[in-house]
């Protein structure tokens, strides 16, 4: 009996080992599982070389921190064969997604849409690309942007009795043709207004400096200026004053730098208006990139997701500019 009760005891003892011992099904499917690749999105924007591309660095890297499980592939570029170089080199290395800002559109065309037959998603933001290229196209309306900004100079123009305008154009892309198309389209319709001269500042402080005093030496007489971005308006202001000649002229340039817009909240008599144009759009794109690729559900999102998305642009005048003016910002 005590044999019996002995090998009964070590019997049940074993079972109740080999039961702690056993994995659960959950666990096995849990092993058997190999584990989740960790998605790569490489994000390429233009240099710093202004203001609201130092911005839309800050907002990209802003963005890229709320996702540490992510490998980012982050680069900057001072052109086009920089960003070509570095797009290529990210594609080599292995990217699941890109988030593009390009320095221009016309040469990071065929690049991208090489990047996006291999099979890498795209969201292409503010600068876009001649062909369709992108899986996601963000972009600020830069056609209102033209629009808007051109329809408050002209009726003030008209207002004041002005009739000589110059016109500071940006890099060559489509945000540039978006909004210089938009505003001549305007301008045409005041035929008292005289476009005395139109050449481009490439969205740079320097650049509109010069260009603004090429047309202060030609012109005797300027009564506004179009600049359709703040660094240029910037350079162009500072050039007028250099020349004596700030009580003859007011200037209008656009994209919301939080100076500028201090200036007209202040009603400083060159700075009548300005409009917005938000550097943190890539942060949005960056967002979209992430949440249409982390789950592994890229095809089932695509069935809803926009393909394009246009954030729409605000005048900024003294009523409303500290609505706008936000001093901790970078931009």
């Amino acid at each position: 009996m005590r044999t019996l009760a002995l090998f009964a005891a070590l019997l049940a003892s074993s079972i109740a080992l080999a039961g702690a011992a056993a994995p659960s099904s959950s666990e096995v499917a849990s092993q058997q599982q190999p584990a989740k690749k960790r998605l790569r999105i490489g994000v390429s924007i233009p240099a710093a070389d202004h203001g609201w591309t130092a911005g839309v660095g800050w907002w990209a890297k802003r963005a890229m921190k709320l996702y540490p499980d992510i490998d980012w592939v982050y680069q900057t570029a001072t052109g086009p064969e920089k960003q070509i170089a570095d797009v290529e080199d990210m594609l080599t290395k292995g990217i699941d997604g890109l988030v593009i800002l390009a320095t221009e559109s016309a040469p990071l065309t065929p690049t991208a849409k090489k990047v996006r037959e291999k099979g890498v998603f795209i969201v292409n933001v503010d600068r876009g690309f001649l062909e369709p290229a992108a899986d996601i196209f963000l972009e600020g309306d830069n056609k209102a942007f033209g629009r808007k900004s051109a329809q408050f100079v002209a009726e003030r123009m008209k207002k004041e009795g002005r009739t000589n305008l110059v016109i500071l154009t940006g890099i060559p892309c489509t945000v540039d043709t978006d909004r210089v198309t938009a505003a001549e389209e305007v301008f045409r319709q005041y035929p008292e207004i005289k476009i005395l001269g139109k050449q481009p500042a490439l969205w740079n402080r320097q650049k509109g400096l010069e260009v603004m005093e090429n047309f202060l030496t030609k012109f005797p007489k300027i009564d506004a200026v179009w600049a359709q971005d703040d660094d240029i308006a910037l350079g162009a202001i500072q050039a007028i004053r250099e020349a004596g000649r700030e009580k003859q002229m007011w200037v209008f340039g656009g994209a919301g730098m939080k100076d500028v817009v201090k200036m007209v909240m202040d009603k400083d008599p060159m700075v009548p208006g300005n409009i917005t144009y938000p550097p943190s759009m890539i942060a949005a794109g960056i967002q979209m990139a992430v949440s249409v690729l982390r789950d592994g559900n890229r095809e089932q999102v695509m069935q809803f997701m926009p393909q394009h998305l246009m954030i729409d642009v605000e005048l900024i005048t003294p009523e409303n500019a500290k609505r706008y003016y936000f001093p901790e910002s970078v931009y």
